[in-house]
């Protein structure tokens, strides 16, 4: 075999083992997913013991806490802290946005060479301000607001989306679509949804056995995306628009991963995902399914940094440094896509302000596994812990992903 047909194959391979789970996914890592297999590892850390909340006129919870403000940033709207609660019990926030819920993956077997990567959800209930296990869904998004969610029922693709109150837990309206869903995201201003339409569940994984005999689990090589459906929340109405998908890492396109949903941009003028590409990551299209250039501020944007551009346009989060210190992550000028700042943080979630992020970091064992939430700035060291530190271990609760949505 020669140097090429080698790379060739080592590209493949990273491709196939790429995951994307739905936007809010913090586990995402540029062109290549690690195997996830149980990991024997147990956490040693000791959660925090004080629950830190910051809060500017609103009052504080029942949970209790201190106040205080973090250096730089986050001058309006309250910060509160659940350092010592891994998962969080009680509503956790920074600035202009909240986790609006968090969820836990387990692989389910199917049959003696398939399994699937299901999701459980928790979701805030905006009456007690707690998180509450729903494990009726599939997927779930969050409106802007906390108020109202979009959900998938537990079979995949979804031939319906319902419209779920957060208070009451009901599901108050369903909207029928022309192709089955598997992935959904509101847009910028929660009047509008973006469902993702599949023609088999893309979370289903297939047996794999490596040289040495151990066993993993990957999904599938080519997706069974086949398009998208921009919904009016209001109305219900909208219609499919068919998006070809590429089996060609080499190509002029690249490849998506098996789950590689649609989001909205920034304005919510367009809807783009991520592909596999060393020279085009991202595709946009106008709502009605014509392929656009990517907004001028969101040309350099990088799919798996769930952060993506500050409130005011000026900042674009990007992926991970380590330069100046172990973990950190770049802060790139959207318009020229140069780094204009390292940030502490190993993977930026959300813009909190036009200055501070929430992000996953790890602590002082050093472990890239074991992460919690903190609170990060533009030019400043100071960190601000979030929650408690979740587990390294896959598949468990210990090891669950935040929805974050703004408020």
């Amino acid at each position: 075999m020669n140097v090429d047909e080698l790379v060739r194959d080592a590209l493949r391979e990273q491709a196939a083992e790429l995951t994307a789970p739905g936007p809010g996914f913090a586990e995402r890592v540029l062109a290549v997913r690690r195997r996830r297999r149980t990991r024997g590892l147990v956490s040693a850390a000791a959660a925090l013991t004080a629950v830190i909340a910051v809060s500017v006129g609103v009052p504080m919870l029942d949970a209790g806490g201190e106040r205080a403000r973090p250096s730089g940033g986050v001058e309006q709207g309250e910060v509160i802290a659940r350092a010592d609660q891994s998962p969080p019990r009680d509503l956790l926030a920074a600035g202009e946005v909240a986790m609006a819920a968090y969820f836990t993956t387990e692989k389910v077997q199917l049959t003696e060479d398939r399994r699937v990567s299901e999701r459980t959800y928790w979701l805030l209930d905006p009456g007690t301000e707690k998180y509450e296990k729903d494990d009726r869904w599939s997927f779930v998004a969050v409106a802007p607001g906390l108020r109202t969610a979009a959900v998938l029922e537990r079979e995949l693709p979804a031939g319906r989306i319902g419209l779920l109150d957060l208070a009451s837990g009901e599901v108050k309206r369903w909207i029928p679509v022309d192709h089955k869903v598997a992935g959904l995201a509101f847009s910028p201003d929660g009047r509008k949804l973006v469902a993702t339409t599949y023609g088999e569940n893309p979370d289903v994984l297939h047996r794999i056995e490596d040289p040495d005999g151990s066993v993993g689990w990957q999904s599938r090589e080519i997706s069974p995306r086949n398009g998208f459906q921009v919904v009016d929340v209001a109305s219900g109405a909208g219609s499919w628009v068919e998006i070809e998908t590429s089996n060609d890492l080499f190509g002029p396109a690249g490849t998506i991963n098996a789950r590689q949903d649609f989001d909205f941009s920034a304005d919510g003028r367009f809807v783009w995902a991520g592909r596999i590409s060393l020279k085009i990551p991202l595709d946009y299209f106008d709502l009605a399914g014509n392929a656009v250039e990517p907004p001028p501020r969101e040309a350099h944007r990088i799919w798996h940094v769930d952060a993506g551009l500050s409130p005011d346009g000026r900042r674009l989060a990007a992926d991970f440094a380590g330069k100046s210190r172990k973990t950190s992550s770049w802060i790139l000028d959207p318009r020229t896509g140069e780094q204009i700042a390292e940030i502490r943080g190993q993977q930026l979630l959300a813009w909190a302000d036009d200055e501070s992020l929430v992000a996953w970091d790890i602590g002082a064992d050093g472990n890239e596994f074991h992460q919690r939430l903190v609170l990060v700035t533009v030019g400043s060291d100071k960190v601000v812990p979030l929650s408690g530190f979740r587990s390294p271990k896959d598949d468990t609760r210990g090891r669950w992903e935040p929805v974050f949505v703004r408020r």
